[in-house]
């Protein structure tokens, strides 16, 4: 019998159980791989981009945009570097405030298990839970390693994104069995595909990045874009993918920062001969911008141009147009936008208000962040939480 188990052996369940060990609850952790941590093992290339320094609300999506504050304000970033820097891990700030481990993200998994140890929690792998009952004062869980009884129940066992390193729908199905409403999921943070003859065109320049603004909905992001084989990729494409939908159009500024009709004018003043595709190359990669001016810039010399194509021509670069055919989906995204209804749960503790003693935390929670750190706050923040109350 525990106090409180903890299902899942991620990011948000190992911090729940650090919290509410050292609190003197009895926690065991069922994790369901071989090995807890295995997301955050393959996050930021293998270093754990472990969080961002300018985590804040703004930088995180819901149908309940404020839903977030507490935790985040009750668990933040500093708060994480702290235990980082006790266990001696040496990390750097990448940019935009991303924190990465100078070596390996085994630092973080090994940092969290070894706070587990120190608090006394209980973490138990390859264990498979086959069914979740309430029962009086709390729940029962069967299992692969035995039966399971506990009074509060943390489910932390992620959202869809990656199914190859072992994501299931479980938290959501549990919300559902106690009549709590999931909001619609799909991939986030995840490249993007496209039909020909778009596809044939960014398979031409796969391995070419390209620094852009990228727009959608309001939302906004300045970072490179990545050709690929498949379509588009890199931190700007993965972050606005965020706030796509089937059939839009994304909007992509490939000068941001630039007056590209002064840039043009100069260039018919100073080398009228020069192909629209030579001026852009002074700015983009020279394989891109000479793509690109075949593909959809004017055959002919800068100083040849009219007013109007003039004009056509600064549309397409800094307003560029692309229709997605779709996105790589859930094998590839970083994570899961949508989950659970943040309106079933407190936004202080992360506790069901349909079922007490029964909570959700992490990535199966309808709050998403942007890329660079900020779903692993998120983990964190609402680990913490619940880890107080449970």
């Amino acid at each position: 019998m525990s106090d409180v188990i903890v299902v899942g052996g991620g990011a948000a369940g190992l911090m729940c159980a650090i919290r509410a060990a050292r609190r003197g609850r009895r926690v065991t952790v069922l994790e369901r791989a071989a090995k807890p941590g295995r997301k955050i093992l393959i996050s930021g290339g293998g270093r754990c981009n472990f969080t961002n320094l300018n985590a804040s609300p703004e930088h995180y999506l819901s149908e309940n945009p404020r839903f977030c504050v507490s935790a985040l304000q009750r668990y933040t970033p500093p708060e994480f570097v702290e235990t980082v820097e006790a266990h001696s891990i040496a990390y750097h700030e990448k940019e935009l405030g991303q924190l990465f481990c100078d070596r390996s993200s085994q630092q973080i998994v090994d940092m969290l298990l070894a706070e587990c140890r120190d608090a006394g929690a209980d973490v138990r792998v390859a264990c498979n839970i086959t069914s979740v009952e309430a029962r009086p004062g709390g729940y029962a869980l069967a299992t692969s390693l035995g039966e399971f009884a506990c009074d509060a129940l943390v489910m932390a066992s992620g959202g869809l994104s990656i199914p190859a390193m072992g994501a299931t729908s479980f938290s959501h199905d549990v919300a559902r069995q106690f009549g709590m409403r999931v909001t619609d999921t799909r991939a986030a943070l995840v490249p993007f595909t496209f039909d020909r003859p778009r596809l044939d065109f960014f398979s031409g320049l796969s391995g070419v990045a390209v620094p852009c603004t990228v727009s959608r909905d309001g939302a906004s992001f300045t970072h490179n874009l990545l050709c690929t084989h498949r379509g588009l990729s890199g931190p700007a494409m993965l972050q606005i993918s965020s706030y796509w939908r089937e059939g839009q159009a994304i909007e992509i500024d490939l000068l941001p920062g630039v007056d590209a009709e002064a840039m043009l004018r100069e260039a018919r003043r100073t080398r009228p001969r020069a192909a629209l595709a030579t001026v852009l190359a002074d700015r983009l990669p020279r394989r891109f911008a000479q793509a690109f001016g075949e593909a959809f810039l004017p055959a002919k010399p800068v100083g040849q141009l009219s007013r109007t194509e003039m004009a056509d021509s600064v549309e397409t670069i800094k307003r560029w147009r692309v229709v997605p055919d779709g996105t790589e989906g859930y094998r590839t995204a970083e994570v899961t936008l949508g989950g659970i209804d943040t309106q079933e749960l407190s936004s202080k503790t992360m506790e069901s208000r349909r079922a007490p003693g029964l909570f959700f935390i992490g990535e199966c929670v309808d709050v998403t962040g942007h890329l660079g750190g900020y779903n692993f706050q998120w983990a964190w923040a609402s680990g913490y939480c619940a880890g107080e109350y449970v």
